[in-house]
């Protein structure tokens, strides 16, 4: 069994189970006040690779870009995703949404999908995917919450966890924060321990003016959360990637 990662942007990533492709949480446009501070991998929805099924954490639109990914041409592919997206899935095209709640699993294609709990400013679930033994947890944008600890003991050999890092506080909402740092990644990641880890969700970028405005975050910082693992979880090999360099489990 072989298992590929291919970074998109952001917190979209490719995984490859042997030819079941998988895709995270699709964001493949720009608007003002969302940029995604690197490459995209792919220019549009019309360039990815065949799928085997799509999971969307969430409905932010650097989550769950579906005006862009209605331009992938295959509407059956499954989409699974959490209760208050799946219509907005239907209203942008695709037939076979699979709705999750935590701990629901569903198969797409040979690859099985498991939500697992979050924390956000929305409702959320992060995923663990788990094909032919290869498992690999994917965070989306979410807290670190204790909930998350329970992944450990259901899963307790992860190969690969994808782990969002900027620590993304609202300056207007008092600065609370919404998504995990790199060091509570880093001890999400020791809980877990999986053999790889990656992270996700550093590079995103409002703007000059909104980013002092609105956000406070760790930008283009995945070097944090690399050397915070390394202090807490050194079993763990961290990889950072650019977008459409891919790695082998």
């Amino acid at each position: 069994m072989t298992t590929t990662l291919t970074r998109v942007v952001h917190a979209s990533v490719l995984l490859d189970f042997d030819g079941a492709t998988i895709l995270t949480d699709p964001w493949l446009s720009e608007r003002p006040g969302y940029h995604h501070g690197e490459p995209r991998a792919f220019a549009s929805a019309a360039d990815l690779p065949p799928l085997s099924g799509i999971v969307i954490s969430h409905g932010h639109y650097d989550h769950c870009d579906l005006d862009a990914l209605a331009g992938y041409p295959d509407k059956q592919v499954p989409v699974a995703t959490i209760p208050s997206v799946a219509a907005r899935v239907r209203a942008a095209g695709f037939h076979n949404v699979v709705v999750l709640g935590d701990w629901d699993s569903a198969e797409l294609g040979p690859v099985r999908v498991t939500a697992a709990p979050a924390k956000h400013s929305v409702p959320e679930a992060t995923f663990v995917l788990r094909s032919d033994g290869q498992t690999v947890f994917f965070g989306g944008d979410t807290m670190r919450i204790p909930e998350l600890d329970e992944i450990a003991r259901r899963f307790p050999d992860l190969d690969l966890a994808l782990l969002p890092i900027n620590g993304l506080r609202i300056r207007p909402m008092l600065g609370r924060q919404v998504v995990m740092d790199a060091e509570q990644a880093a001890d999400l990641t020791n809980v877990l321990r999986p053999r790889l880890a990656v992270p996700i969700h550093y590079a995103f970028t409002a703007g000059p003016v909104r980013d002092r405005l609105l956000l406070q975050l760790d930008r283009d910082r995945p070097d944090l959360y690399e050397q915070a693992a390394a202090d807490v979880a050194p079993d763990t090999d961290v990889r950072i990637l650019a977008p459409g360099e891919p790695m082998t489990l």
